[in-house]
């Protein structure tokens, strides 16, 4: 069996390409640190540099057989730079349409967004249900309890990069679901106003 701890970033990279995990978790865990650190200085929270870190590795396995990696190190700093700018133009695109609703609608929660949030909660449940039991419990604390990661790795007795990737495999499994799911919930909506 191949020590991946002992081979090369481009090595690593072609095994990635190649459907091989291992040498993806291999990656991250070389580079975890060194992305996350990158974001936090460029936006200045633990949380959104965890966020952008968790997406930009989820978008190398995700197009992993599709992207030209020439050297691995400035690719994922580039990728991550691309994170941090879409991260704040989304926020800066948030807050203008915040500031646009605030100043448009009474502050109340509709019985519409109520229903929303009960049925986009009922969905994401429904979809952590079904990961396996540590990676469910490590989102369900970190994401849906708003508990730190370092907390959910000391109750559950279990790493820092151990909690990183079950959080990831449930983030990547929960987006493509909920995508799919949200997709749905929006053809009945538009079935529903339209019939």
């Amino acid at each position: 069996m191949i020590n991946l701890k002992n081979l090369s970033d481009d090595e690593l990279t072609i095994l990635m390409k190649n459907g091989i995990e291992g040498a993806f978790d291999e990656i991250y865990n070389r580079y975890w640190d060194k992305l996350f650190y990158a974001a936090y200085r460029m936006v200045k929270s633990t949380q959104v540099a965890e966020e952008i870190t968790q997406d930009t590795f989820m978008l190398v396995w995700t197009k992993r057989q599709t992207l030209d990696i020439q050297s691995l190190k400035p690719y994922l700093a580039a990728m991550l730079r691309y994170e941090v700018y879409r991260y704040l133009a989304k926020s800066k695109q948030a807050e203008q349409t915040q500031s646009l609703i605030q100043h448009t609608e009474p502050k109340s929660v509709s019985i519409e967004e109520e229903i929303e949030n009960k049925l986009l909660l009922e969905i994401i449940t429904k979809l952590t249900n079904q990961l396996p039991e540590k990676c469910r419990l490590v989102f369900q604390y970190n994401k849906l309890q708003d508990k730190p990661l370092a907390d959910v790795c000391e109750e559950m007795k279990i790493s820092q990069k151990t909690a990183e990737a079950h959080l990831t495999k449930a983030l990547k499994v929960i987006r493509i679901n909920l995508s799919n799911a949200m997709h749905m919930l929006l053809q009945l909506m538009l079935l529903l106003l339209f019939s």
